[in-house]
């Protein structure tokens, strides 16, 4: 008996229009996904500016983030700063932007480099920069991890005067003291008392110094080789640029029938955004629009990095010397032992071997005897 029933294929045909369906996933959408969660998170930054005084170091970061952080700071007269030592001012503010939340933390540094004996006048900065490196470690260490605070400072700009023929010692000092802590960006301050020559000559003069005293201070990342040509002139004109020759003003002034910020002096008008005037427009775009999540990283992935590491070798080391002081019984070291330890070895035993055949002698003549 032949049966009539036509059983329908369970395979499906795959068309054109289905293979390429079936080939889009969907992960393709995860930069959205943690575009939108770092924007309801918000972003946090720390900036330490530090430099003499005088050097407009408060007047370049409302420049930069045209805010007003120092309304309330009181100018101290000659006698005042003669006592005063170097001090750690925090300024937070809240800064939004086309929905982005921004908390930036500016860390002033007060009497550095103002006294008569700068001896170790960084000794309190860097003190700073360690104690928010152990405070982070101590949360990451803890039982609650959701709501870290991260209070570690991602870039260090630090002001450089623009008299004199380069570094000082106290700015050797300084920077040695801390590029193995911090990014540092060293700034040129108040370019608009030099000419375009001088600028060129002392910035030759400052990278050469920084190579020769072996001062380690921010690099800029290479370009991948699919970033656009456009990029890379950008970056490419920012390494050169280095140190930065920056001007800094809060004041409005009327250059060719337009309001810019800028200074005015009786030869002409400085302005702050021409970028061929100073070099604020560049050091705006590296600081906040192109690098500032490079600056975060170097300082999570490699001083954090640094520091974290050298606090658990630490751990370890002083754990491992209390276990040997506590213990009965003598535990050799877990390295290589040196040739002082090696001859110590050698020499008890054979000490012990003399032992052993003495006894051996020993019990030979008492054997006999019987």
């Amino acid at each position: 008996m032949t049966s009539n029933i036509r059983y329908k294929s369970r395979i499906p045909v795959k068309t054109e229009d289905s293979m390429e369906e079936k080939q889009y996933v969907g992960f393709a959408t995860l930069p959205n996904q943690v575009h939108r969660k770092s924007v309801k998170k918000g972003f946090d930054f720390t900036l330490m500016v530090a430099g003499e005084s005088g050097m407009g170091k408060s007047t370049l970061v409302n420049s930069l983030f045209l805010t007003d952080l120092y309304k309330d700071r009181k100018l101290l007269n000659a006698e005042e700063r003669i006592n005063q030592t170097v001090e750690i001012i925090k300024h937070t503010v809240d800064i939004e932007e086309k929905g982005v939340k921004l908390k930036l933390t500016i860390v002033d540094t007060p009497g550095f480099g103002d006294a008569v004996n700068n001896n170790e006048c960084w000794k309190p900065i860097t003190d700073y920069i360690d104690q928010q490196f152990e405070q982070y470690f101590r949360d990451e260490s803890g039982l609650n991890r959701k709501n870290i605070q991260d209070n570690r400072v991602h870039c260090c700009l630090y002001f450089i005067p623009p008299f004199g023929h380069g570094l000082r010692p106290v700015d050797v000092e300084f920077m040695k003291a801390l590029h193995e802590k911090v990014n540092i960006i060293p700034l040129i301050a108040k370019a608009d008392c030099l000419t375009p020559t001088e600028i060129k000559k002392l910035k030759d003069r400052i990278r050469e110094e920084i190579d020769k005293f072996g001062i380690k201070v921010y690099q800029f990342p290479e370009c991948d080789s699919d970033e656009d040509e456009e990029f890379k002139q950008l970056d490419k004109e920012l390494k050169e640029c280095t140190p930065f020759a920056v001007i800094g003003s809060n004041t409005v002034v009327e250059a060719r029938g337009q309001r810019v910020r800028g200074r005015l002096y009786p030869w002409g008008i400085v302005e702050v955004e021409n970028q061929s005037h100073c070099d604020f427009v560049k050091l705006r775009n590296m600081l906040i629009r192109s690098h500032m999540h490079d600056l975060k990283d170097v300082t999570c992935d490699v001083h954090y990095e640094n520091y974290r590491a050298q606090c658990i070798q630490e751990m370890t080391s002083k754990l491992t010397q209390d276990t040997r002081i506590e213990s009965p019984i003598p535990i050799l070291p877990l390295s290589t032992p040196d040739v002082d330890t090696e001859k110590l070895i050698k020499m008890k035993d054979e000490e012990l071997r003399r032992m052993q055949e003495m006894l051996t002698k020993m019990q030979q003549q008492m054997h006999d005897k019987d």
